[in-house]
């Protein structure tokens, strides 16, 4: 009676490829699903040895101490970016609110011409003259009125302080010519005074072909001593003064120009044989060098430089929190394949 058995071997063979060629799919998935099982299954010491139980537990514990590493080097790098996008803020108004100081010098040959004004009250002016290279000729007939040789004019105008006094000015033209070291010397001479001590005051502007040209010289002048500050010298005495021009460059782009002065006294020898109770005046005024400082402020912040440096901070930024939101989700995979294996071997020894 063995034809009905065969035949019914035949029939199961027949159903179970018909099966497989319907669902081909779940059939290699049923055998990787095997498959893996088989090979996630921590077997017994006497088949796979008694080391690849702890060689397992330590790759994953190596792999997730790693991950939390990186994940807190990443944090870290992120707090530093965001106290550099803070601090080049912070650095970025600093220097918009002080600007630096920025001095440069222009060299020149030949000055626009000074204008000096002297207030000398009863004092009168003896001799004025121009010499070349620092020499000047010894006095003939001090006290007596010689040469003037400069270009001068006188005005009156009323103090623009009080707006009730007059004052008497003469404006003589100052040096040109720095080169050759051109110096203007200029002798005053006092008769009497009722004061203690005698002095002339002088004040110096930036033009004097401005003076000359101007229509209103009184309030030229007027201007011109409420913005310059004015000095002394005194009599028996030969002052010296060397000048140098300082333009400063405002913020709304109109320059103003100031003087600054080095000043050398000489006490005056009077040879003259009688006593006098007059006073002698003598100064000499000269530029110190050929160079025009120009002082501006200029603000260093560069908009530019801050906003590629912001850019770079924030695409590190973007950049960190991906690596660390890929990190979390590689911990996590790393977890749950950890418990699906313990989970498999829990149940391969149940």
């Amino acid at each position: 009676m063995p034809k009905p058995e065969v035949s019914a071997s035949y029939q199961e063979l027949s159903e179970d490829v018909e099966r497989v060629s319907e669902n081909p799919t779940e059939e290699r998935e049923g055998e990787m699903e095997v498959n893996e099982d088989s090979s996630s299954v921590i077997l017994p010491d006497g088949e796979l040895g008694t080391t690849t139980p702890s060689l397992r537990f330590s790759k994953t514990c190596l792999k997730n101490v790693f991950s939390v590493i990186l994940l807190f080097i990443y944090l870290l790098l992120m707090a530093v970016a965001v106290f550099l996008v803070y601090q080049t803020i912070s650095d970025f108004r600093e220097k918009l609110k002080h600007p630096v100081m920025s001095v440069t010098y222009k060299e020149v040959s030949l000055y626009d011409a000074p204008g000096i004004a002297f207030y000398p009250g009863k004092a009168r002016l003896l001799s004025c003259k121009h010499h070349y290279y620092d020499h000047i000729p010894p006095l003939i007939n001090p006290g007596q009125p010689g040469d003037i040789e400069c270009t001068t004019q006188r005005i009156n105008y009323t103090d623009p302080f009080t707006n009730q006094t007059m004052k008497y000015a003469l404006i003589v033209q100052g040096p040109r010519d720095v080169k050759k070291r051109e110096l203007v010397f200029l002798q005053f001479h006092l008769n009497e005074t009722d004061q203690d001590f005698s002095a002339i005051d002088y004040l110096l502007f930036s033009s004097f072909q401005e003076f000359v040209s101007s229509p209103e010289k009184a309030k030229f002048m007027k201007d011109c001593e409420s913005s310059y500050s004015s000095w002394k010298f005194s009599g028996g005495f030969r002052t010296w003064v060397k000048m140098s021009l300082v333009k400063t460059k405002e913020e709304d782009g109109s320059e103003t120009v100031e003087f600054k002065q080095e000043t050398s006294v000489v006490n005056y020898i009077d040879q003259r044989t009688k006593p006098r109770s007059d006073q002698l005046f003598f100064v000499v005024f000269e530029w110190k060098d050929p160079f025009i400082q120009t002082v501006q402020d200029i603000i260093t912040a560069n908009p530019w430089n801050t906003i590629a440096l912001l850019c770079g901070i924030f695409l590190a930024l973007f950049k960190a929190a991906d690596f660390a939101k890929l990190s979390v989700k590689w911990m996590i995979k790393i977890r749950r394949r950890h418990l699906k294996r313990t989970r498999q071997v829990t149940n391969h020894i149940s």
